[in-house]
């Protein structure tokens, strides 16, 4: 092992940024620690402009070779990073929960499997990306897809590795070059990533990853003049300091920003279903972007509703996320759970009542919590949580039910029980989100478009919807029997 090389439980990670195909450090650090118990697992390689505009060079200089190269060998490239994702689920999995502290048996089922899939969904898409020609007055158009650029992505800490290869997948797919900044808490994988890249064949320059703190290395890439698009998934004053440094170069963006879901519970739902779908919001800690946080329950269940919501939360088990029976895991931080604390004592000295939970258990995690009593327009019903804290509104009629979903300022997702398909179609085309899940929750498909309405962001990816960020579309006009003759 070298001076830069860490060892997490038994995985070999490399602490410094990956450009242009190599290692780089930089003169400082910042230190990363684990919130499983506070431990500090290494000091990583802290960014700035320096490296910033190093990482922007590299993917500039190996755009035009990446752009020109043809769809079936970019396809090829990205399953053969599948493949090797494929091979270390494992390390993945172990590294990335020392990390952020999401469950270990989540990551070797479900979340490490979805990031080879997420290469391998977009290496697929490429290759059947096509619009069919079609006429105006005899001349054919043709719409086609062109690689834009450099691409910087910026990703979050709650789920690293995936959200960062929903990104990475398809701008690579379309033929950009990328920087990737992983979040300044959970940069591990993405360094494994940057390895597993290269052992793909992936070409010197094409993906880069600098770490390092968004005030310090962030801001220097999405103001950089050379990048093409930017795409960012995190919170909404994060989002508009990306938006002002963009700008300036009119740079496009795509943001997926926060929620404040709501979970609409009829009266005629099956409501062990309903209950089922609301304890699972404590998933991931409460620290999921599309957790329907919001319960709207019809008056006349809620007190049965609640009463089975406390006994299945009971059976929950919180701790250590590698044990296999753990259902939640830790905060990642310290200054979140303080942040998470401060919501619900605030909360609670406005007048709310905590059903279950209301304070930490220790600090690194903090008690499933449900809080009743709260008004339409208290904080804890209208900002961000962002940990396992749900609250419970009640409703006597369907047009109020919907009134209070959309009384936010965000509409990334909402979640609707009834055992009534018309009520269902009714409500679900009055509510205001990018997802509606019906008897549901957290059913994904990439071909799928993905993002929020008012502030929980700009633009959709998924599918197509991905390609027509990540490139400059373009239509071809050609006029019929425009041809000279020759030979």
């Amino acid at each position: 092992m070298t001076e830069h090389t860490l060892t997490v439980a038994g995985v070999a990670v490399d602490t410094r940024h990956w450009i242009g195909g190599r290692r780089v450090a930089s003169a400082e650090t910042f230190t990363d620690v684990s919130p499983i118990d506070g431990s500090v697992i290494g000091e990583i390689s802290r960014g700035t402009a320096l490296e910033a505009a190093a990482a922007v060079a590299a993917a500039k200089a190996a755009f035009p070779a990446w752009a020109a190269t043809s769809r079936a060998e970019r396809a090829r490239i990205l399953h053969a990073v599948a493949d090797g994702v494929e091979k270390r689920i494992e390390e993945l999995s172990i590294v990335e929960t020392t990390d952020n502290g999401a469950l270990l048996r989540s990551h070797r089922r479900g979340v490490m499997p979805r990031v080879a899939h997420n290469f391998r969904f977009f290496a697929d898409w490429l290759l059947k990306l096509e619009h069919e020609d079609f006429e105006t007055r005899g001349h054919t158009n043709h719409v086609s897809w062109d690689p834009a650029g450099p691409s910087v992505l910026i990703t979050p800490w709650n789920a690293p590795l995936m959200l960062a290869t929903w990104k990475v997948a398809p701008a690579l797919a379309a033929g950009n070059t990328v920087v990737l900044k992983p979040a300044e808490w959970s940069p591990l994988t993405a360094s494994l990533l940057a390895d597993i890249a290269a052992e793909a064949g992936l070409p010197a320059g094409v993906l880069n990853v600098v770490q390092g703190y968004g005030s310090e290395v962030g801001d220097a890439l999405t103001s950089h003049p050379d990048v093409r698009r930017i795409s960012f998934t995190g919170s909404v004053p994060t989002a508009r300091r990306i938006a002002e440094s963009a700008a300036g170069n009119l740079t496009p963006l795509s943001l997926e920003l926060g929620g404040k879901s709501p979970l609409l519970v009829f009266a005629d739902a099956d409501l062990d279903l309903a209950v089922d779908l609301a304890v699972e919001q404590y998933d991931n800690a409460g620290q999921v972007c599309l957790a329907a946080t919001r319960f709207l329950v019809e008056e006349s269940v809620a007190k049965e509703f609640t009463r089975r919501f406390v006994e299945k939360a009971a059976t929950l088990t919180q701790g250590d996320p590698r044990h296999e029976t753990t259902d939640i895991g830790p905060n990642i931080h310290p200054r979140q759970l303080e942040k998470i604390d401060a919501f619900v004592q605030r909360a609670l000295a406005a007048g709310a009542r905590a059903v279950i939970g209301g304070h930490r258990k220790d600090t690194q995690y903090y008690a499933p919590t449900l809080l009743t009593d709260v008004a339409q327009d208290s904080e804890i019903v209208q900002e961000e949580v962002f940990g396992p804290v749900l609250t419970l509104q009640t409703f006597s009629t369907e047009e109020e039910a919907v009134r209070l979903a959309n009384d936010t300022r965000f509409g990334l997702a909402a979640t609707l029980a009834t055992a009534d398909a018309e009520r269902a179609e009714r409500v679900t085309a009055q509510l205001v989100a990018g997802t509606v899940w019906v008897n549901c929750f957290f059913v994904r498909d990439l071909q799928a478009p993905f993002g929020g309405s008012r502030h929980s962001g700009v633009g959709r990816e998924g599918g197509t919807w991905s390609f027509d960020f990540y490139c400059d579309v373009k239509n071809t006009v050609t006029a019929p029997n425009g041809w000279k003759n020759h030979g």
